[in-house]
């Protein structure tokens, strides 16, 4: 799949049932249903943990990828919806969220703040609201794929969708 404009992100086939979905991907399809957006998270054969990975397991370009990264800024967690296209700028996203500092969240920390592993942090899922920004970049592509809570599990969706789940404001977080 490359960028599919006019396809709807939860045509694709399906699993038979969210039951047969890891913990945590269930408790993300909730969050995601509750929201009122249709995606459902799918488990994937295969690792889906870095952006090229999953772009290869789901034949789409890389920059349809939406990398959930955690990074602290000025000491608070700030999950960054990125496309796979681009590594984050540290200094176009401190000036794009009005910090001082921005640093990668440790893994432990990832963990702690989303309940969820590096490689499969999804949007939505944690134990509490982390504040949220989207990769303006995301706009480009018609159908996002995002980790659906484990680094086997994805989910699709719009851009629109994407930041309505999150509640994230779109921002610059590189300079492409």
């Amino acid at each position: 799949m490359t960028e599919q404009t006019s396809a709807a992100p939860h045509s694709e086939p399906l699993p038979e049932s969210p039951g047969q979905l890891p913990e945590r991907s269930r408790i993300v399809q909730e969050h995601v249903h509750a929201a009122g957006i249709s995606s459902l998270v799918r488990e994937l054969p295969d690792s889906a943990r870095t952006a090229v990975e999953a772009a290869a397991a789901l034949d789409c370009e890389v920059g349809a990828i939406g990398s959930s990264l955690l990074f602290l800024a000025d000491g608070e967690p700030l999950l960054v919806m990125t496309s796979g296209r681009h590594r984050v700028d540290v200094a176009v996203l401190a000036d794009s969220v009005g910090a001082a500092s921005i640093t990668m969240a440790p893994a432990a920390l990832v963990r702690e703040v989303t309940g969820q592993a590096i490689g499969g942090v999804a949007p939505v899922g944690h134990p509490a609201p982390v504040r949220t920004v989207v990769d303006a970049a995301l706009r480009d592509y018609g159908v996002l794929w995002t980790a659906g809570g484990t680094p086997h599990t994805v989910m699709p969706m719009t851009f629109d969708e994407l930041v309505a789940l999150t509640g994230g404001a779109v921002v610059a977080v590189a300079a492409d």
